[in-house]
């Protein structure tokens, strides 16, 4: 098991002040941050079974598009094949749909919701 990185204390060892969560968008460091957090979060449940984030309490079905799906699904064949981690696409798009509602600030879902309303009329 990997020790837990307690960052206040490293911040404090180096006399620095943390501002903030720093996260890589796509490319190389994207993908090597979304495994690092699928190896760090799934866990197999203790009656066993398949691997998953605990937190994840609410079931949906969540409608894709042909070409989506085949997207995910080529991705969790790479996380597979590059770290062993045992992923499926839909946990996979849960995980991506929760960081990228994270990132979203309240001037982001404001703009969403601007070009929706110029799109309608």
């Amino acid at each position: 098991m990997k020790p837990h990185l307690d960052m206040n204390k490293i911040a404090l060892g180096l006399r620095a002040e943390r501002k903030g969560h720093v996260s890589a968008g796509g490319g190389y460091f994207g993908a090597m941050q979304l495994l690092a957090e699928i190896e760090a979060r799934f866990r197999v449940p203790v009656g066993g079974g398949r691997a998953t984030d605990p937190e994840w309490t609410e079931r949906r079905l969540v409608p894709l598009a042909p070409r989506t799906l085949k997207r995910l699904e080529a991705i969790t064949e790479d996380v597979r094949a590059r770290s062993g981690v045992s992923v499926e696409p839909m946990q996979l798009a849960a995980l991506l749909l929760e960081k990228t509602t994270e990132q979203l600030n309240e001037d982001e879902v404001k703009d969403l919701v601007t070009v929706r309303r110029r799109a309608s009329r």
